[in-house]
């Protein structure tokens, strides 16, 4: 199951994401999400745990607990929107209707 978690403190590292949720049962993997340009965490990320009733133990453990001075935000993940299309109309013409240029 994957499982996402919020409102972390841009201190906390993935093992220790993995720890906290060890307690728990197996922890496949653990991710921060990164910004790509600076490279600091982004306040989420998402943990995946194989067995379904470790990750839901996991969740009601740990929605809601303080971690680095943060209360968690823990849940399991919804799939990601399909982002594709790269958002909406653009249509070509700088901003003006109909697309035409004054260029």
């Amino acid at each position: 199951m994957n499982i996402y978690v919020g409102n972390l403190s841009y201190n906390i590292t993935e093992e220790d994401l993995q720890q906290a949720f060890a307690a728990f049962g197996q922890v496949a993997s653990a991710a921060i999400i990164t910004d790509q340009f600076s490279g600091r965490s982004k306040g989420f990320g998402f943990v995946e745990m194989p067995v379904k009733e470790e990750a839901l133990a996991a969740i009601a453990g740990l929605n809601g607990k303080t971690m680095h001075d943060r209360a968690l935000n823990v849940n399991e993940a919804r799939p990601r929107a399909d982002r594709r299309s790269g958002g909406g109309d653009r249509g070509g013409g700088r901003g003006r209707p109909g697309g035409r240029s004054r260029y």
